[in-house]
């Protein structure tokens, strides 16, 4: 086989070094990512429409953790409690979304993995609490209501949605 300057390049080049994956490949792989994940903005906007969202916000942080805050509404289930509480507090019927501290923390997809060995219908937030606060949204801490200023950097400012 010749090597052409073109494949040459792309062999340098450490983001082709692994070609991408066909179409068909991708287009599963992403769906399927969307079957598990919810991001903050889309959990936020379906907690603020009228009526029932359809599903359940789950914090799985410990007390110490919700009383620094957490999503107004959530339910409060650490992931070590999962096996013995979540039958008592969910609703098998009502899909969960989990959320934990934020992306450097992967307690949100523990108790996503625990909820869902127990037959749950289980998605993770992405981004967690802290993207939660980062986009300006409303939270509750054991003093009461707060809410930040988004941040430029996660959040579009002045605009209603991100457009993504």
């Amino acid at each position: 086989m010749v090597m052409t300057s073109h494949s040459t390049a792309l062999a340098a080049n450490p983001v082709l070094r692994v070609p991408p994956a066909s179409p068909a490949a991708a287009a599963a792989y992403f769906g399927a990512s969307l079957a598990f994940h919810a991001d903050v903005s889309d959990v936020a906007s379906a907690l603020a429409a009228d009526g029932d969202p359809g599903f359940v916000v789950l914090d799985s942080r410990s007390t110490a953790s919700w009383d620094q805050g957490h999503i107004p509404g959530a339910v409060h289930l650490p992931t070590a409690l999962i096996p013995e509480q979540a039958a008592v507090l969910l609703d098998p019927a009502v899909p969960v979304v989990t959320y934990c501290w934020g992306p450097g923390c992967n307690g949100a997809t523990r108790a996503a993995l625990a909820l869902a060995q127990l037959g749950f219908q289980v998605k993770e937030m992405l981004g967690g609490f802290e993207y939660w606060v980062r986009e300006g949204f409303a939270y509750e801490t054991w003093e009461g209501g707060e809410r930040r200023a988004a941040d430029p950097l996660t959040a579009p400012v002045d605009a209603a949605d991100c457009g993504c």
